[in-house]
């Protein structure tokens, strides 16, 4: 699957508004659970596949390529990490994750205890 890029179709817009070329990106399988777990990185693959939980190596291996060619996330010695870039994603889609957890808490009654 090629990597999403703004001006071009993407997922939810034929014109590829930017924003939506985002959201293609992100929506793919694990893309935003790798990002969200690197934010506490580096990690070498082995590490981010543990941390990722069931994600296939063929999935986590894409993902990574996806992810370092759209500068969100590079390689260094220690193991991969966020660039610049992938740093401020994190800090916009942080909200994103306090808004979940209301969300879930008052509409689903969930709690981060809760085994569900």
């Amino acid at each position: 699957m090629a990597i999403p890029i703004p001006g071009k179709p993407v997922r939810g817009s034929k014109t590829g508004v930017p924003i939506m070329a985002l959201y293609d990106l992100l929506g793919r399988t694990w893309a935003m659970g790798i990002i969200w777990q690197l934010q506490d990185g580096p990690y070498t693959f082995r590490e981010l596949q543990e941390r990722c939980e069931s994600i296939a190596p063929s999935i986590l291996n894409n993902r990574i390529k996806d992810l370092r060619e759209v500068d969100v996330i590079e390689r260094t010695l220690d193991g991969y990490q966020l660039t610049e870039r992938g740093n401020d994603l994190i800090k916009l889609l942080l909200p994103f994750g306090e808004w979940s957890m209301r969300w879930a808490k008052e509409v689903f009654d969930y709690s981060k205890d809760d085994s569900k």
